[in-house]
């Protein structure tokens, strides 16, 4: 008993008065405001980096989806599966793979479909088709995607088919 009464003599003094009383205890409204502020400060940071590292993310899947598809046309067309030449047309929201000598005239039960998200627009050449046996462009030229927020991605495709993003 002894002891204790000297430990809690010892440590008043550290201890100081305490402000608070009985029962109340929790966050003041100046903590809370201090720290919706701080939340808001880094989400307004965060969130517009985060919206541009997703558009140029968009843009490199399509220039990449963009690319393999005109290089499956390409082996397709090279294979002469199913006794005919393929193609690739890129559009406003979608990228197609089809069977056929132009985009106008393919026969659509054999047209591959990905998307392309609303926020690239797709300008230049927009429709390659592959010579069967030598996998030889009909057209050749470059592709510009442009995103919303002005990246740009250009695929060139040159005479002998090769494509370079």
């Amino acid at each position: 008993m002894q002891m204790q009464r000297v430990i809690s003599q010892s440590l008043k003094p550290a201890l100081g008065k305490c402000s608070c009383q009985r029962g109340q205890q929790g966050f003041t409204l100046l903590e809370m405001l201090l720290a919706v502020a701080a939340i808001a400060v880094i989400a307004g940071i965060g969130i517009p980096i985060y919206q541009s590292l997703q558009v140029r993310n968009d843009i490199d899947i399509a220039a990449t989806t963009i690319a393999q598809g005109a290089r499956r046309a390409q082996l397709l067309s090279q294979a002469s599966q199913i006794d005919s030449i393929w193609g690739i047309r890129v559009q406003s929201g979608s990228i197609t793979l089809f069977r056929g000598a132009t985009y106008a005239t393919r026969d659509a039960t054999f047209d591959e479909l990905s998307s392309l998200p609303g926020t690239i627009t797709p300008s230049g050449v927009q429709e390659i088709v592959f010579a069967k046996f030598s996998g030889d462009p009909q057209a050749t030229g470059a592709m510009t995607l442009t995103s919303n927020s002005n990246e740009i991605r250009t695929i060139t495709l040159n005479k002998k088919g090769m494509v370079n993003y």
